[in-house]
C-alpha cells in the first residue's frame, strides 16, 4: 500500500491574511506574523505525524524541525508566486521518498473573523447577527449537515489525511452532494458515533459547550471516534473553543445548530438535516 498513496493537506493561500497582525488579532499562532498561508505550521505538523506513523524516513527528513518548516514555506512561496491577489486552495502532497507536490485552484472569499475566531457563539446567540463586529464569526454561508447512510470503519486512512479518499468520496456520493454545494456529510463509525465530516471537523452544542469527536494523537483503533486530526480542530481545542466528547448519532436533532471547520474555509455555520 505504501506506493499507492501519498500524504496530503490542503492549505488556504490568501493575501488578506497578511493584514492579520495590523487588525488586532491575538494568539493566532503562525499568522501572528505576516503570512498568506493559513496555519502553515499545523499543516506541516499533521503531515509529519503521518510520515512518522508510516516510517517514511525520507519524508520525515523533508519536514522535520525548523529546516522542515522552512522547506515547506519556501516550496509554497515558489509555487504560489503566480496566484495573484485572490484566495486559492493549495493541495500539498508528500510522497514516501520525501518529494513534495502541489495543485492549486481558486477559493471563495471568507470573512477573516471565520479564519481566526476568538470563540464560537452558542446557538441562537445574538453574536451571530453581529457581522464584522470585533472578532465574531459570521454565520453566512449556512451549510446543510447531512448524515451518511452507511457506517465507516476506523483506519489509518480516516485518522491520517492521504490521497486514498474513496471512503470520503463514497459518503459524499451517497449524500448526493455536488461540487460547490453548501452541504457536508458526517461519517459514522461502527459504534454509532460521529467520526467527522467528509471535508471538515464538526462541532456540536452539548451541555452548554461546543464538543467535537475525540481523536488520539496517534492512530489507535481502540481509542477515539476514528476521525482526522485536522488543523482547525487543533486550533479550536488549543484555544478552548471546544472540547473532545463522543457524539452519538442518536443524539443528533434535526435542525440543530453546529459548526464545521477546515484548513481552507476556517469555521462555517451549519444546521443538521436528518430528513
Amino acid at each position: 500500500m505504501a506506493n499507492d498513496f501519498q500524504i496530503f493537506t490542503s492549505i488556504r493561500y490568501d493575501p488578506s491574511l497578511l493584514k492579520v497582525p495590523e487588525l488586532g488579532f491575538n494568539n493566532v499562532g503562525w499568522n501572528q506574523n505576516p503570512s498568506p498561508f493559513y496555519m502553515l505550521d499545523f499543516h506541516r505538523d499533521r503531515m509529519l505525524r503521518a510520515a512518522v506513523y508510516w516510517d517514511w524516513n525520507a519524508a520525515i527528513a523533508t519536514l522535520s524541525g525548523e529546516k522542515g518548516i522552512e522547506n515547506l514555506q519556501s516550496f509554497l512561496k515558489t509555487n504560489a508566486a503566480g496566484l495573484g491577489s485572490g484566495p486559492h486552495r493549495v493541495m500539498i502532497t508528500l510522497a514516501s521518498d520525501g518529494t513534495l507536490g502541489y495543485q492549486t485552484s481558486p477559493l471563495p472569499e471568507t470573512h477573516i473573523n471565520n479564519l481566526h475566531p476568538e470563540s464560537l457563539p452558542s446557538p441562537n446567540s445574538d453574536d451571530l447577527d453581529s457581522v464584522g463586529k470585533g472578532k465574531v464569526v459570521v454565520q453566512d454561508p449556512l451549510y446543510d449537515i447531512l448524515l451518511d447512510s452507511q457506517k465507516t470503519a476506523k483506519s489509518e486512512f480516516t485518522h491520517y489525511k492521504t490521497t486514498f479518499r474513496d471512503i470520503y468520496n463514497s459518503a459524499r456520493k451517497r449524500a448526493q452532494i455536488n461540487p460547490g454545494e453548501k452541504k457536508e456529510v458526517l461519517l459514522v463509525n461502527e459504534d454509532g458515533q460521529v467520526m467527522e465530516g467528509s471535508i471538515s471537523t464538526p462541532y456540536f452544542w452539548r451541555d452548554g459547550k461546543w464538543v467535537t469527536p475525540p481523536i488520539p494523537s496517534e492512530y489507535d483503533a481502540s481509542q477515539g471516534s476514528g476521525g482526522n486530526d485536522g488543523t482547525t480542530r487543533r486550533w479550536a481545542l488549543e484555544r478552548n473553543l471546544a472540547i473532545e466528547q463522543v457524539v452519538l448519532v442518536d443524539s443528533l436533532l434535526d435542525g440543530e445548530n453546529c459548526w464545521i471547520s477546515n484548513g481552507l474555509r476556517g469555521f462555517i455555520s451549519g444546521k443538521v438535516k436528518l430528513r
